[in-house]
């Protein structure tokens, strides 16, 4: 690709990224994502949409918990509010995301997941809101 212009012009989106969970724990859930090509944006630096991925399964892992889900996902917890404040961005490297309760009830759920980089700088925070499926 050769300019910004030439990417935003194109028709066909590819890209792959994926994420590795280390901790799974009652209270915390952490995962890691290397930064490969498909997560960046245009101008090479993590694209908002990776991030918010990253925290949006992270928050879900924590919020499914040892919930045993029925056959059909009854019990899965549903996001129904994601709201992001992306404060920083990188290049390469990896990230890590740690999702922490806010509010574990019975009908909705509140998840808090911090996504940070290298020197564990900010890069963006994550509040989501769950409900069981039915």
């Amino acid at each position: 690709m050769k300019n910004i212009q030439e990417h935003v012009n194109q028709k066909k989106r590819t890209g792959e990224i994926e994420f590795y969970i280390e901790e799974r724990g009652p209270d915390c859930v952490v995962s890691r994502m290397p930064i490969s090509k498909g997560a960046l944006n245009p101008f090479g630096t993590i694209h908002a949409g990776a991030m918010l991925w990253l925290a949006d399964v992270t928050a879900t892992v924590l919020a499914i918990g040892s919930t045993q889900l029925g056959e059909k996902g009854q019990g899965f917890p549903l996001a129904i509010n994601l709201t992001a404040n992306l404060l920083g961005n990188q290049r390469g490297g990896e990230v890590r995301a740690e999702a922490r309760f806010v509010r574990k009830g019975k009908r909705v759920t509140v998840v808090r997941t911090r996504v940070t980089g290298d020197s564990d700088q900010l890069l963006a925070e994550v509040t989501t809101n769950h409900i069981p499926a039915l």
